[in-house]
């Protein structure tokens, strides 16, 4: 064999060992390929099975959600009527309370002839603000006799606001009503100290149990 069939031979060879490490190659890679394949169509599977878990979730959260909506509306309709119930129950415990001080102290105020049965509730809305506030809504308890008026106030406990309101409302009614009004009168279980002084000074009879300092 000459140098050069000598030499061809073993290019020959290596390229042969050279193909044949490449295929191993390439069959390693596929089976790679093919283990990663499987990995991946597992983990996509799992994916699906979870999102499918999650979108079942969230549809119950939304009924659980529609529930409580309808849940709140009923309560929020049921809290309406409690309040509408509680003011209800508040006014007539007011008016309860107005009688019932009026009449603990029913001789002191025959005294100054007044019938404390007679006192009625006397309501302005003054809408116009013509005599009072733009929309204020004023109450006071009056009491006519022979031609005389009286206003009175009944408080359970009397305060010094109490007392200038009370006198703010007095000469309101009094150019409201049109006439001279014979006497200003607060009944209260509980005055305190400078509330007492400063109707002393308003001119303002006070009727009371105790006086707080």
């Amino acid at each position: 064999m000459s140098r050069r069939a000598a030499r061809d031979s073993v290019k020959l060879e290596e390229a042969a060992e050279h193909i044949k490490t490449a295929a191993e190659a390439l069959k390693t890679a596929a089976e790679y390929m093919k283990t990663v394949s499987a990995a991946f169509a597992e983990i996509l599977t799992r994916h699906e099975k979870v999102l499918e878990e999650l979108k079942n979730a969230v549809v119950e959260i939304r009924k659980v959600l529609e529930r409580h909506e309808t849940r709140l509306e009923e309560l929020a309709g049921a809290v309406g009527e409690l309040k509408v119930a509680v003011g209800s129950l508040g006014r007539r415990w007011g008016r309860d309370l107005e009688r019932t001080v009026l009449e603990l102290f029913r001789e002191t105020l025959e005294r100054r002839g007044i019938e404390p049965g007679k006192v009625e509730k006397l309501t302005l809305e003054d809408k116009e603000g013509m005599f009072y506030k733009r929309g204020a809504k004023l109450e006071i308890d009056v009491y006519v006799h022979d031609g005389k008026t009286y206003l009175i106030e009944v408080k359970s406990h009397a305060e010094l606001k109490d007392v200038e309101w009370l006198d703010d409302v007095a000469k309101v009614f009094a150019k409201v009503l049109n006439r001279k009004i014979e006497r200003v009168i607060l009944v209260a279980v509980h005055v305190d100290r400078d509330a007492l002084e400063r109707a002393k000074e308003l001119d303002i009879d006070v009727i009371y149990g105790n006086v707080l300092e």
